[in-house]
């Protein structure tokens, strides 16, 4: 920008100079050559005038373009700050996503580990097992079940709820048909479909009908025992397309449930032990309200005693008090006698008689 005003003010000096010796060099009379010199004076003002608006021109340019420069600068470096943010945070969210892409790889390397317990009959046993301990230790108390029981015929169920008569212990028995069922939901065509079903309602069958022979105990146990399915879905398959097992299920008296249905019985199981413990507790509460009324009774006597005592102690009282009125009657009596000459009769009056003493104290107030 200094470049520029100096080469218009070279331009313009230049000019000047070239058309004041065009005009020195023509031959003019004074007047005129005092004209153009005038006119040349005004020029080189104009010039000046020019050379320094150029000046302010250029110094407000100047402090235009330090501030321009300094906003661009300014932008720059929060442009940069801000993308330098932008970067950490973006570093950050990386971060999270290999977090949770590993989190997903574990959780992989889990479904994996679990479908090959369930692939094993034992540990897909102990599996169920372990969701039924698990449901009835977070619905009843310690009290209230049984893990592992035996029976009276030696056999041994996965859970026993003591309830009291009726309708006595229930049995609960975990059963885990994953083979069949996983048969019926692979199976593709319709042939390998109707065989699959088939094989899922014998394996439930076997169950029910296993449940049903062996921890069914008439006298010992509950005329009823339940079959643990840990699976929503193994449940859900069964009452939709499989209707007759439930039905053979409800003849045998052994009811189905699945985690969720489970969780309701076992509520309702709390309830009847509640107010099974209710019942007990009012046959205490009779049984202390008989002793208590028992108390109350002799409690009774014995007010009515104490009545008759105090009765007869206030009767006393009332005597004394007519005795000690009498005794202040002849005292003033006495104060009244006045004494003559003669020592006679007074004197005899006065004396003291020998009165007989009775031996009973309310005697002795009744002659006083």
């Amino acid at each position: 920008m200094d470049n520029l005003v100096i080469i218009l003010a070279g331009v313009a000096a230049i000019s000047v100079l070239a058309l004041a010796v065009v005009v020195l060099r023509r031959p003019k009379d004074d007047g005129q050559q005092r004209g153009e010199t005038l006119a040349l004076m005004q020029t080189l003002e104009q010039l000046r005038q020019t050379t320094a608006a150029l000046d302010t021109n250029q110094k407000i340019i100047g402090d235009r373009l330090d501030g321009l420069q300094k906003r661009v600068g300014d932008g720059f470096q929060q442009h940069t700050e801000r993308t330098g943010q932008t970067l950490q945070q973006l570093g950050e969210r990386l971060a999270v996503i290999d977090q949770a892409q590993k989190t997903i790889t574990d959780l992989s390397q889990q479904m994996v580990s679990l479908q090959d317990i369930l692939s094993n009959k034992q540990a897909r046993g102990a599996f169920g097992e372990i969701q039924l301990n698990d449901l009835v230790g977070a619905a009843l108390p310690p009290s209230a079940y049984q893990l592992q029981a035996t029976l009276e015929n030696g056999k041994r169920v996965d859970c026993l709820l003591n309830l009291p008569n009726p309708p006595g212990p229930i049995a609960i028995d975990a059963k885990f048909p994953l083979e069949s069922f996983q048969m019926l939901r692979d199976a593709e065509d319709e042939a390998a479909k109707v065989a699959a079903s088939r094989a899922f309602t014998q394996a439930v069958k076997k169950h029910v009908t296993d449940i049903a022979e062996r921890y069914i105990v008439p006298g010992a146990t509950a005329d009823s025992a339940l079959m643990f399915l840990p699976s929503e879905a193994i449940y859900a398959e069964l009452h939709a397309n499989h209707r007759n097992i439930v039905e053979e299920s409800f003849r045998r008296r052994v009811w189905i449930v699945s985690p969720t249905t489970l969780m309701a019985t076992l509520n309702t199981v709390r309830a009847v032990l509640k107010d099974a413990r209710m019942k007990e507790q009012a046959g205490l509460i009779q049984q202390e309200v008989h002793k208590l009324m028992d108390d109350m009774g002799r409690l009774d006597d014995r007010v009515g005693k104490l009545r008759t005592h105090f009765d007869q102690a206030s009767k006393d009282i009332g005597l004394i008090e007519t005795s000690a009125r009498k005794i202040m009657s002849r005292g003033e009596k006495i104060e009244t006698i006045e004494l003559g000459d003669d020592t006679g009769s007074p004197a005899e009056d006065l004396a003291p008689r020998e009165v007989e003493t009775p031996a009973d104290p309310q005697d002795r107030l009744k002659l006083v």
